[in-house]
């Protein structure tokens, strides 16, 4: 750990020893990102975070608390969060509601995140941004190659994909941690449509709002509109929209493309109902 990451360390520590000392006067989040992963999830945050009415978690943008830490109270949850009487002199001073949230990107794909959240945050709402499948598996699959989740070849995992991630659900369902369906699940992540469905039935339909990643990077402004709309926020322009933790990595097989595009064509049928419209990568 070199000095840099030392100094965070300390500073993360620090904000949650006086985080969970106030625990009792802070707000509780307004709305989640749910995921999907590596999908914009972290750039939407940004965005967000920018919004004068928008006040973040302090120094993490994801508590994780749906999927990876539900054994604690409430109260430790809320100890992550702004202080209410912060949010207060936000609304005081911009004219209107202020709000806090985090992105968790593993509560969509958690089969239990959904319940949870309906039962502690029964007023929460909650973002889903969902990308071309395939890109999406193959920047996961990255992704977790890096952070050494996974050791073989994307071609090679998703041959394994089913049957690492035989029994993996129903253990996480009897409440255990699992890595393996936590980093790789790469095409069953991609498949959105019966996650959204999962969420939609836990928490109802009327608090999920989906957008899709390839409008929001093209075309930011209408999408951002939408959102700000979805969570009650005022309007507000003075936003940079930049993609985050993108990651470089080799152009994928031209037939392994065609093959994964082809698996996913009923699949995003289905996506098209949530959207509302063709997902952008099926235009």
């Amino acid at each position: 750990m070199d000095g840099k990451q030392a100094l965070a360390g300390s500073a993360r520590l620090m904000s949650d020893v006086v985080g969970q000392l106030t625990r009792d006067r802070r707000a509780l989040p307004s709305f989640l990102i749910c995921g999907a992963q590596r999908a914009g999830t972290t750039s939407m945050f940004r965005a967000l975070v920018q919004h004068p009415n928008v006040v973040g978690p302090a120094l993490r943008k994801g508590v994780h608390y749906f999927d990876l830490a539900a054994e604690r109270p409430l109260s430790w949850y809320r100890a992550h969060f702004p202080l209410q009487a912060t949010l207060d002199r936000v609304a005081r001073r911009t004219g209107s509601s202020a709000i806090t949230g985090e992105s968790s990107p593993y509560y969509l794909w958690h089969p239990l995140a959904g319940a949870r959240i309906a039962a502690a945050l029964p007023s929460v709402r909650l973002l889903v941004l969902v990308r071309d499948p395939v890109e999406r598996a193959y920047s996961a699959h990255a992704h977790e190659l890096a952070r050494g989740f996974e050791s073989e070849p994307f071609e090679k995992a998703i041959r394994l994909e089913q049957a690492r991630l035989d029994g993996r659900t129903a253990r996480v369902r009897a409440g255990e941690r699992d890595e393996v369906h936590q980093h790789q699940a790469y095409l069953a992540r991609s498949n959105y449509a019966p996650q959204l469905d999962s969420l939609a039935n836990a928490v109802g339909r009327e608090r999920v709002h989906v957008v899709d990643s390839g409008d929001f990077f093209a075309e930011p402004e209408p999408v951002w509109e939408a959102v700000c709309s979805f969570l009650g926020l005022p309007p507000c322009s003075a936003v940079r929209f930049e993609r985050h933790n993108a990651r470089s990595r080799a152009p994928l097989d031209p037939a392994l493309r065609r093959d994964l595009d082809e698996r996913f064509v009923e699949s995003d049928t289905e996506l098209a109902r949530w959207l509302g419209h063709t997902p952008s990568w099926r235009r």
